[in-house]
C-alpha cells in the first residue's frame, strides 16, 4: 500500500464552525437544579426477616434472609454477592432464601435497608 493510498487517523482538517453553534436555547425549559440533600424517596420493597439459624448445621451459625415479595432469582443472587462482599464470607440463595455463613444479621440489615427493603429480626 503506498503512502497517499492510506487512510488518516491523526484527525485531519478541522470542519472550521461548529454544527451547533446557530442553535439557540430559546422556548427550551430551563435546567432545575436540585438540591444536594434532596434525595429521591426510597420505596418500601416490604418486610424481609432475618433469621439466625444453627440447627441441623453441624453447630455453625447461618444468617437466613427470607420473605422476598415480588424479586426474582438474578437479584437476590445479586442481593446475596453484595452480602458476601460486605461481610467477608460465603453464602448461596437456596429455595428463595439468601444463607450467609455466621451471625451476620446488623451487616445484612444495612443493605436490606439500603435497597428498599424493611429488615425486621426475627428467631434466636
Amino acid at each position: 500500500m503506498k503512502a497517499a493510498e492510506r487512510i488518516r487517523v491523526d484527525g485531519g482538517e478541522s470542519i472550521g464552525q461548529s454544527p451547533f453553534g446557530a442553535l439557540s436555547s430559546a422556548g427550551l425549559p430551563s435546567a432545575v437544579a436540585r438540591p444536594a440533600e434532596a434525595k429521591p424517596a426510597k420505596k418500601n420493597r416490604g418486610r424481609v426477616d432475618i433469621i439466625r439459624e444453627k440447627a441441623g448445621r453441624g453447630g455453625k451459625t447461618v444468617t437466613a434472609v427470607t420473605g422476598f415479595m415480588g424479586i426474582g432469582l438474578p437479584e437476590k443472587e445479586h442481593l446475596a454477592k453484595s452480602m458476601q462482599r460486605a461481610c467477608g464470607t460465603g453464602g448461596t440463595v437456596k429455595d428463595g432464601r439468601i444463607e450467609i455463613q455466621g451471625d451476620q444479621r446488623e451487616a445484612v440489615a444495612r443493605i436490606l435497608t439500603e435497597a428498599g427493603f424493611r429488615p425486621v429480626f426475627a428467631g434466636g
